[in-house]
C-alpha cells in the first residue's frame, strides 16, 4: 500500500489550531499554510470545540490556557464524544504533572513554548501518519498490546500501569519491533537529549519497564542486544 505523503502536497490535510494568543496564531496558521495544509484557527476555547465538533480536521493543536474553555476541558469532552484524531499539546505549561494532565486527558503528543518550527512541524507530520489508518492507534508484539489513544497497555488480558516515560519507552520498541534500537536513539528520540547516549538512565528505565511487563515462565519481551541497546521481537 502507498504511503500518505506529507509536505508541499499535503493540502488534503486540515489542521485545527486553537490558541488565543493572536500573534501566536496567526504565525502557527502561516508556518503550517506554507507547508501546503489546510488551516483553520480558533481564539477561544468555546470557538475551538465547536469548530472541532462541527468542521472535519486530521489534527488539533491544542493551547491548555484559553479563554471561555480550558484546553483540558475541550481534549476531554472530545474524547468522551469519541474524537479519535490526534491531538498536538502546545503549551508553556511545562511541569511533569501539566504533561501528565495533558496525556491523560487524551493528548497524542505534547511540546512547551518557546518551540522549533522544524520540531512542530515534524511532530505534525508523526500525527498525520499515525492518525492516516484508525489502526494506528493499536501497537502489537506477541501477547502485549499499547492503544495509544486511550494510553492504555495490555498483556494477557492484564492492564498494566506504566508512568509516562515507560510508556514512550514502550511505544518506541513496538514502533521499532524486531529491529534493534541502540541507546543513541533511544537518548535521541525518546529522551529528547543532543549529546551522548544516557546509558544509566536508559538502563534503569528498561528494568523498571521489564519489571511490569515481563511473565514468568514467557521468553522476556525485552531483549538485551549486547554492546547495542535493546529489541522487542514477536514469539516465533
Amino acid at each position: 500500500m502507498a504511503q500518505p505523503s506529507f509536505g508541499k502536497d499535503s493540502a488534503m490535510f486540515r489542521i485545527l489550531v486553537i490558541e488565543d494568543q493572536v500573534k501566536l496564531r496567526r504565525n502557527l496558521q502561516q508556518l503550517l499554510e506554507q507547508e501546503g495544509y489546510e488551516v483553520v484557527a480558533a481564539g477561544t476555547g468555546e470557538e475551538g470545540y465547536y469548530s472541532a465538533t462541527t468542521q472535519p480536521c486530521d489534527v488539533i493543536i491544542l493551547d491548555l490556557t484559553l479563554p471561555g474553555r480550558d484546553g483540558l476541558q475541550i481534549l476531554g469532552d472530545l474524547r468522551e464524544s469519541g474524537f479519535e484524531k490526534p491531538v498536538l499539546v502546545l503549551t508553556a505549561r511545562d511541569s511533569i504533572d501539566d504533561r501528565v494532565a495533558g496525556l491523560d486527558s487524551g493528548a497524542d503528543d505534547y511540546l512547551v513554548k518557546p518551540f522549533a518550527h522544524a520540531e512542530l512541524l515534524a511532530r505534525v507530520r508523526a500525527l498525520l501518519r499515525r492518525g492516516h489508518s484508525g489502526q494506528d492507534r493499536l501497537l502489537h508484539c506477541s501477547d502485549i498490546e499499547m492503544d495509544l489513544l486511550t494510553r492504555k497497555v495490555v498483556r494477557k488480558g492484564i492492564e498494566i500501569e506504566l508512568s509516562m516515560r515507560e510508556f514512550e519507552l514502550l511505544e518506541y520498541l513496538l514502533r521499532h519491533k524486531n529491529s534493534n534500537v541502540t541507546r543513541e536513539m533511544l537518548t535521541r528520540d525518546v529522551w529528547k537529549e543532543p549529546q551522548g547516549p544516557l546509558t544509566n538512565v536508559i538502563d534503569v528505565c528498561v528494568n523498571s519497564l521489564r519489571k511490569k511487563i515481563e511473565l514468568t515462565g514467557v521468553r522476556p519481551l525485552i531483549l538485551t542486544v549486547r554492546g547495542v541497546g535493546y529489541s522487542v521481537r514477536d514469539h516465533q
